[in-house]
């Protein structure tokens, strides 16, 4: 007799913008995050990055279907985490201001894994919108130190690509995966 496919997952994620996502379809889901080292190693490229850590989270959380995401953005090669301070979250916004970038999300679980890119445009951005976004406090917890999904939606020009990625998770692929995975969607 073949088993019941899975009803709920556990999302290995603390990222309250994947959560809200995933809660938002009415999904059924645990949330344990997964506690690992996210450094980069040296020479890595941002798609190889997201990949490895979604893997490894995916592989460190307990359970039979576990979902794991990390998400990145590039400015060419150069891979901006989260800022560390008011400083670092200027120097990124600077980065972004006037050109193109690539915002990366590696989904997994602990058989599939997939990355998703989304290309996003960013306006130039004047001195005093920086400093009036960075006193926002809305860059700090962020990859790229910008929230789409937040204020800085007046700095996007345009999105070749998933939105929800540039949120943290690509919703159509994320669907996909966990399908794929054995979840039996509600829809």
């Amino acid at each position: 007799m073949r088993s019941a496919a899975p009803q709920s997952f556990v999302l290995a994620s603390g990222s309250p913008r994947r959560r809200e996502l995933l809660q938002r379809l009415g999904l059924d889901f645990t949330v344990q995050p997964a506690d690992l080292d996210e450094s980069l190693r040296a020479g890595e490229a941002p798609h190889a990055y997201v990949e490895r850590l979604a893997r490894a989270k995916a592989a460190a959380v307990p359970g039979d279907l576990v979902l794991a995401a990390d998400t990145t953005v590039a400015v060419g090669n150069e891979i901006l985490g989260k800022p560390v301070d008011e400083a670092d979250a200027r120097r990124m916004l600077g980065l972004l201001s006037g050109r193109e970038h690539s915002v990366f999300t590696g989904i997994a679980t602990k058989t599939h894994a997939r990355v998703v890119q989304t290309r996003v445009g960013f306006k130039a951005l004047t001195e005093g919108e920086i400093a009036w976004y960075v006193a926002t406090t809305e860059p700090y917890d962020k990859a790229g130190g910008y929230a789409l999904q937040g204020l800085a939606a007046a700095f996007v020009v345009r999105i070749d690509g998933s939105p929800t990625n540039v949120i943290g998770l690509p919703l159509v692929e994320t669907l996909e995966l966990l399908r794929t995975s054995g979840l039996k969607l509600p829809f």
